[in-house]
């Protein structure tokens, strides 16, 4: 299938599809620091705001298959929270995230593609009483859909819980069932493809390339501490989180865009006081990238961007292997029924 890669992050989703087969014809991006990276990993700077493409029957290609990360941010338990607090909107009344829904599904009215893939945070399904994932499915199915979705946790891939709402849908022409679609998503895998003591890097390597670079400032430390210690004493569950030597089959909470200011979510045990974060390559093994990627972090050429931008991105990329899966299931399946989606007349055995 011929495809394209909306709110494509540094490409992750891309990864997967290619990697089965498929061909990327167009590509959106609009956050320069992650246009450098997609374009160091794929070879192409992705186009910039979608939003700055009004025609879009000429400007966007005809593709077989549309795929997106819409801004999660809106939507998630995390970003609600802070909006909360801040006194400003959430979900589609937040003016400059929360509408790229809407984005999405005017591209998938207009071209007409003959199946997507849509990813978010699984607080999506609740957001608003559920308001939003009704007017999300409502949509969907006035501009001619059948689909279906799936939360899934990438812990079950890769050494991280990561949940997140998987939504594939069809043409209502290819006469594919609900049922049909719910036998695409990946059933568990029974072993995760690597465990975290296999992707951290030893204490004294760390210590011979960085020297205490990832390790936190004794500030910074001090104030998770505080941070902590406050929210326990009023029953709250958060806090910084610790996973500890020699971690083994540790499984670490989900890193987000935030990390890169305290590293909250994976702090990793090491000898003395204070812990550390994990690396850019430690986060782009985590998230399960492929391994031409970590080429990028491991020194062997030059990083594309600073630490805090490669946190930021890889904290709002997907898992990999998840996608691979998902990928996997979607290619078998139109293969399976005789889905001939690159021809003019479309017919299914």
């Amino acid at each position: 299938m011929e495809f394209i890669d909306l709110y494509a992050g540094i490409g992750g989703i891309r990864f997967a599809f290619e990697a089965n087969g498929h061909e990327c014809v167009f590509s959106s991006e609009w956050d320069k620091y992650s246009q450098i990276t997609y374009n160091a990993f794929h070879g192409e700077v992705p186009f910039g705001d979608i939003h700055e493409i009004q025609d879009i029957e000429n400007q966007i290609p005809d593709h077989d298959l549309l795929t997106a990360g819409f801004p999660c941010q809106p939507f998630s338990l995390a970003g609600v929270s802070k909006k909360n607090s801040l006194g400003r909107l959430h979900g589609f009344d937040d003016a400059t995230q929360g509408t790229e829904f809407f984005k999405v599904k005017e591209i998938l009215r207009i071209k007409q593609p003959a199946t997507f893939l849509l990813e978010n945070v699984k607080n999506l399904k609740s957001h608003d009483k559920g308001k939003t994932f009704t007017t999300i499915c409502k949509s969907l199915t006035e501009i001619g859909y059948t689909f279906e979705t799936r939360i899934i946790d990438a812990a079950h891939w890769v050494p991280q819980h990561r949940e997140r709402i998987y939504i594939i849908g069809f043409r209502n022409d290819l006469n594919v069932t609900s049922e049909q679609i719910k036998s695409i998503f990946p059933s568990l895998p029974e072993q995760r493809i690597y465990e975290l003591g296999e992707i951290i890097i030893p204490e004294a390597k760390i210590r011979e390339l960085h020297g205490d670079r990832y390790t936190l400032g004794r500030g910074t430390w001090n104030a998770l501490q505080r941070h902590r210690a406050r929210h326990q004493g009023l029953g709250n569950g958060f806090g910084f989180n610790m996973n500890q030597m020699p971690f083994a089959n540790n499984v670490t909470r989900t890193m987000s865009a935030r990390y890169y200011k305290d590293g909250a979510e994976i702090l990793l045990q090491q000898e003395g006081e204070i812990p550390r974060r994990i690396t850019p390559l430690e986060a782009c093994m985590l998230q399960g990238f492929p391994e031409d990627c970590y080429r990028f972090f491991n020194g062997e050429v030059e990083q594309p961007v600073s630490d805090a931008q490669a946190y930021k991105q890889f904290g709002n990329s997907v898992a990999v292997p998840v996608l691979n899966a998902i990928a996997r299931n979607m290619t078998d399946f139109i293969e399976d029924k005789g889905l001939l989606i690159n021809q003019e007349e479309i017919a299914v055995n």
